[in-house]
């Protein structure tokens, strides 16, 4: 039974980072079993955006900063994909000066400035006991810092590239999956009705997660990850190998947009860094499609083979979530009001070899979950190996062996 005459405390919730299906899901269930257990449930809008820009002053209109969260509000929120509380790419200990609040601009004069200390007073002033950040490893690495300067925080991992390390899985991922699949389905058409190459980039900066498990699933011939530097010229003549032995001739393959040439570094789209200092990626997939073309002759009789060439984008990141983006919240969600019950903090929920736990949030920073290529990926064959499948976790090469 709900404790709705007691108030136990005020838990306050945000979603930093790209957006995923299931980031509505995971606000639902936090919300309707904190209320349930007694707690005022606050969403910080914009991520840590919104926690930056909030002015302590009970007269100012924070309306773009925050909002309390309630039943009506999360419930009509709940099946819907991206997230009603939007988001940023902000890192309070990063801001640019160009970047610090208005009201903020006195106190912050360096060109890159640390506003931990008013993210702090920040949560005093909205009287959160405890902060739910829900996001990928910068956003998480934030989280990380704030436990460290004493905040009570339980977070969720979220990222459709699934590399959070410390667990098996990361809010997004299968409906990414699920999207790269059909997409690729849709795009068979053109591929096979003009006897092309079919080149499809990916998310995946740096794990190969979202290129591995669609081609695992038979949604290309080959695909070519973050964690193995790939060789142009071989890439063409597996391709070429596939395109011919398919009755409809045409091959596929997935790029993530982190793989890299052998010999050569990532591809970015200009210098520019995001608060977290990454550059944004992007154009590999059209550098390989040039590639192809340009080396197919060579292993196709003196014939050019021409290519489709699709960045797949937001279009596997938007959407309603699919089941598993639809469960895999609603227990994130209660297992970090379990922990708060419970009066336990600085801790990460995680999904780890079929079982919900829970583990130190130093993980997020402590190391990188990566593909284990020698494990899980056929550097002869550029696909991954279809193998000892025998206990293996649901989504194969994306298992952690936590520690609690």
């Amino acid at each position: 039974m709900a404790n709705v005459n007691t108030k136990k405390g005020v838990i306050g919730i945000l979603t930093g980072g790209g957006d995923v299906p299931g980031l509505n899901p995971a606000i639902r269930a936090v919300t309707i079993r904190a209320i349930r257990e007694g707690y005022k449930v606050i969403g910080i809008r914009r991520g840590w955006g919104g926690m930056i820009d909030i002015i302590r002053d009970k007269n100012a209109d924070n309306s773009l900063n925050y909002i309390e969260l309630n039943t009506d509000i999360v419930n009509k929120a709940g099946r819907t994909g991206g997230t009603f509380l939007h988001t940023s790419r902000t890192n309070p200990s990063r801001v640019r000066k160009d970047n610090v609040p208005d009201h903020l601009k006195d106190s912050y004069s360096d060109e890159v400035n640390d506003l931990t200390p008013d993210v702090l007073k920040n949560l005093e002033f909205l009287g959160i006991d405890t902060l739910i950040p829900i996001g990928g490893d910068d956003t998480l690495s934030y989280a990380v810092r704030l436990h460290e300067e004493g905040a009570n925080v339980v977070a969720i991992p979220k990222t459709m590239d699934n590399d959070v390390p410390g667990t098996d899985y990361c809010i997004g991922f299968s409906t990414c999956v699920t999207r790269t699949i059909h997409l690729a389905n849709i795009l068979r058409t053109p591929a096979g009705s003009h006897e092309r190459f079919l080149v499809m980039e990916v998310f995946g900066r740096y794990a190969g997660f979202t290129a591995m498990l669609p081609t695992m699933a038979g949604a290309a011939h080959r695909c070519v990850i973050p964690e193995y530097k790939f060789d142009m010229e071989h890439l063409t003549e597996v391709l070429t190998e596939d395109r011919n032995q398919n009755p409809s001739k045409y091959s596929m393959v997935l790029v993530s947009e982190g793989a890299m040439f052998d010999g050569g570094e990532m591809i970015f789209e200009n210098s520019k860094t995001d608060a977290y200092g990454h550059k944004k990626l992007g154009g590999i997939g059209d550098l390989v499609s040039e590639e192809l073309q340009r080396l197919s002759p060579k292993f196709n009789n003196g014939h050019e083979i021409r290519i489709v060439n699709q960045k797949l984008g937001y279009m596997v990141r938007g959407g309603d979530p699919d089941a598993i983006d639809s469960i895999v919240p609603m227990a994130f969600g209660n297992l970090a009001l379990d922990l708060i019950l419970a009066g336990v903090y600085g801790r990460l929920v995680v999904l780890s070899n079929g079982r919900y736990s829970n583990i130190p949030i130093e993980i997020v920073t402590s190391r990188n979950k990566v593909v284990n290529v020698e494990k899980h990926y056929n550097t002869e064959r550029l696909r991954p190996f279809y193998n000892s499948f025998e206990n293996q976790p649901l989504f194969i090469m994306a298992s952690e062996m936590a520690k609690n």
